[in-house]
Formats: structure tokens, sequence, C-alpha cells
């Protein structure tokens, strides 16, 4: 994810911001086995990929915060979790 956050950096040449991004990697990082049977019609299907491309974007635009250090130690030590 950090890879792909990098490359958005660059979306000035490439043109390929954290929205172009998730479109294209979003089927493969969150995929789905039931967008692949075939119960899925074309509609829903494409309503589940853009559910999937506005997660993805979200991560890609706050990838530094999701994957810090900082909040995987307060994960770990369940901060913040009352009891």
């Amino acid at each position: 994810m950090r890879h792909l956050a990098r490359l958005a950096d660059y979306c000035s040449i490439t043109n390929m911001h954290t929205k172009n991004l998730a479109i294209v990697w979003a089927p493969n990082l969150l995929r789905s086995k039931q967008i692949e049977s075939a119960c899925f019609s074309g509609t829903a299907a494409f309503m589940e990929v853009r559910i999937q491309s506005v997660v993805v974007e979200f991560i890609l635009n706050h990838v530094d915060v999701l994957f810090s250090s900082k909040l995987s130690s307060v994960i770990r030590d369940g901060a913040g979790v009352s009891r």
C-alpha cells in the first residue's frame, strides 16, 4: 500500500492519482468471490467494485496513519479499549 501511495505522489507525471490507482488495484486487493460468481449481475458487480475502490482510495490517502508504527503499537497493546 505504501508503494501505491508513493506512486500517487507522482500523479502530475503519471496521472495515476489515488482514485485511479484505487480503481485499478481494488479488484485485486479486495477480491470478492461473490463478484466472480455468476450470481452478480453487471450492475451489482459494478457497485461492489465501486465500494472496493472507495475503500482502497481511503487507505491510500491515509496510508501514513493506518500503517504507522504508533498505531500498530496502540492496537497491539489494546490501548483505548474500554473493558
